[in-house]
């Protein structure tokens, strides 16, 4: 009987130590997705942010790639939107550090000054989307929910608009 306590107690024992391996995400029910909308516009990030509450989101707000890192590493964030020209960090740097996190979450790199070489380095540092500013909320709306979709495997409810 103690060789077969023994045999379970180890057996569960390798199940947590798998599962604390498994990436966070695969173990994740999302009701309510979080946001973290990252851009050094002021106005810009309280438009955006207001629009995405609006649409049932939860919305965390920074100014600049360095204050954004520091809501990632307390808060738990499902989608990034990181403008790629900000002090401190850029969005591609952020994308940079994030690429290092396990399965972390997906990145949409906006900019009003896109060309092709931040293009390719986004993609190259697999972004899920790089959107040329402006855009209309409804695109980003259904970028996040696509994201959050493929990723995450989250529909949205019918409470969302």
């Amino acid at each position: 009987m103690i060789d077969t306590a023994e045999a379970a107690t180890s057996a569960a024992q390798n199940v947590v130590a798998t599962l604390r391996k498994v990436a966070r995400r695969d173990l994740l029910v999302i009701t309510v997705p979080n946001l973290l909308v990252s851009d050094d516009d002021a106005a810009f990030r309280q438009v955006v942010c207001e629009a995405l509450s609006r649409r049932g989101f939860a919305v965390s707000e920074a100014s600049d790639g360095e204050q954004a890192l520091e809501v990632i590493r307390h808060t738990q964030v499902h989608v990034l939107l990181l403008d790629m020209h900000m002090p401190r960090l850029t969005g591609l740097q952020v994308m940079e550090y994030m690429a290092q996190v396990p399965s972390g979450p997906p990145c949409v790199l906006m900019s009003s000054a896109m060309d092709e070489a931040i293009e390719k380095e986004a993609m190259r540092m697999r972004a899920y989307r790089v959107l040329a500013k402006p855009f209309r909320l409804s695109e980003l709306s259904s970028v996040i929910c696509g994201a959050l979709s493929e990723v995450y495997n989250w529909t949205p409810p019918s409470s969302f608009a």
